[in-house]
């Protein structure tokens, strides 16, 4: 049993593999739609987290029924306030976390995730805290629109920059062998050109925001990319076709610096550290989260005894055999606006396998705009190539300042590569 094991094929080569992908993914933007709806003024955080993450556990019953399937979180349902940029999901024991509520017009981050037999898909979306009354195709204009509209242009240029070199050349085999043999963007000229993507907008990129390798079971495997780092910082790889990515981006509407906030860390992760738990409180929430999630993140809100969990996972987090994610926060106290997409690097180009849902552009009013030539060449390009699977309209050239409707455009090639893989 353990040879048939070790012959499994887990990479993107085996059609089971992105199969399992996409429906851990189908089922995060489903519940990422349902916890959006959610958010609306005078609703508590952890109300809605409790709800994403029952919505989560009733889905994934559907799926996979009478196999021998591991299926479960990759991320709890988190619901971060304006400045928070790391994922926030309060204890219901903590009296006065607990009746934090969301006020209108503020812009949360809403992240979660599902896996299916170790492959995740996280995803995660800035939604705008509607007011009591106002209409859902309301235009959003100000600086609310500078920084939702900055994030996104960032995102699809990310997207973009994070295709191999020669990917989606064409021409002749030489000019093909060309493309493939440039070298790989580099991470600063990465984070350099996101940097100008901001500042178009006058906000600022969040610092030591990281993409990570997804792996089986792991997403935070052995390459990530962290862009505006800060000293000591540092990221390691580039993508390859082949892999499975968790990319993420982040803009402020302050200086971009970060904070560690006050409040107790809820989210946790274990780790393959092994240490001689003495306490019996501290043994058992380790079995539990041993047996319930793996190697993903969970928040101690998710265990079978809050209070419970509180205590244990001091000398858990001590002894190494968990990590404490840390709460940060925005320097300034201004709003951040944050995405996640989870996407499969294919040599068809870019899948997304999880994402935010499209944005609506011409709900968003700014006067600022990209203007920089080299960003917007780059925006214009497709994240896949079009193999023919699907029948589409020839897209038209468009001007630099249409370059919104060319990026939802490309947004839909992404689905067509995976019938040829």
């Amino acid at each position: 049993m353990a040879s048939e094991d070790k012959a499994v094929d887990y990479t993107l080569d085996n059609p089971d593999t992105l199969t399992k992908y996409k429906s851990a993914a189908q089922i995060s933007e489903k519940a990422l739609a349902a916890v959006s709806a959610l958010c609306v003024a005078g609703a508590k955080i952890v109300d809605i987290c409790e709800q994403g993450d029952k919505l989560i556990e009733e889905e994934l019953t559907k799926v996979y029924r009478g196999k021998k399937v591991n299926k479960g979180f990759s991320h709890p349902t988190t619901v971060s306030p304006s400045s928070y940029i790391t994922p926030y999901t309060p204890l219901r024991s903590d009296v006065s976390e607990a009746a934090v509520e969301l006020q209108a017009g503020e812009l949360v981050k809403v992240q979660l995730g599902a896996q299916i037999d170790g492959f995740g898909s996280i995803v995660c979306n800035t939604v705008i805290v509607p007011t009591e009354g106002e209409a859902t195709d309301a235009a959003v204009s100000g600086r609310t629109a500078d920084l939702i509209l900055a994030t996104y242009y960032a995102n699809e240029l990310l997207l973009r920059l994070l295709l191999p070199p020669g990917v989606l050349a064409s021409g002749t085999d030489e000019e093909k062998a060309k493309a493939a043999a440039t070298k790989p963007i580099t991470q600063h000229k990465i984070s350099s050109l996101l940097d100008t993507v901001a500042k178009s907008y006058e906000v600022s990129l969040v610092e030591n925001t990281t993409s990570w390798l997804f792996e089986r079971n792991e997403i935070e495997g052995t390459k990530k990319i962290i862009l505006s780092p800060s000293e000591g910082s540092k990221g390691d790889g580039v993508p390859e076709v082949g892999e499975v990515w968790g990319v993420e981006i982040g803009m402020s509407l302050g200086a971009g610096k970060t904070k560690q906030l006050e409040q107790r860390s809820t989210l946790h992760r274990r780790t393959n550290q092994t240490y001689g738990l003495k306490r019996p409180t501290s043994r058992k929430i380790y079995s539990e989260v041993q047996k319930k999630f793996g190697l993903f993140p969970f928040s101690l809100r998710q265990l079978d005894d809050e209070r419970d969990a509180k205590s244990g996972v001091v000398e858990c987090v001590r002894g190494n055999v968990f990590r404490q994610y840390e709460l940060v926060g925005d320097k300034d106290g201004s709003p951040v606006a944050r995405l996640l997409t989870t996407l499969a690097i294919t040599k068809n180009g870019i899948t997304k396998l999880g994402s935010a849902p499209a944005l609506d552009l011409s709900k968003f009013k700014s006067e600022k705009s990209i203007t920089d030539e080299e960003i917007l060449k780059i925006l214009e390009q497709p994240l896949a190539r079009n193999t023919g699977t699907k029948s589409k309209n020839k897209k038209k050239k468009k001007k630099p300042a249409k370059k919104a409707a060319t990026a939802k455009a490309d947004e839909n090639d992404d689905e067509s590569e995976e019938d040829s893989e």
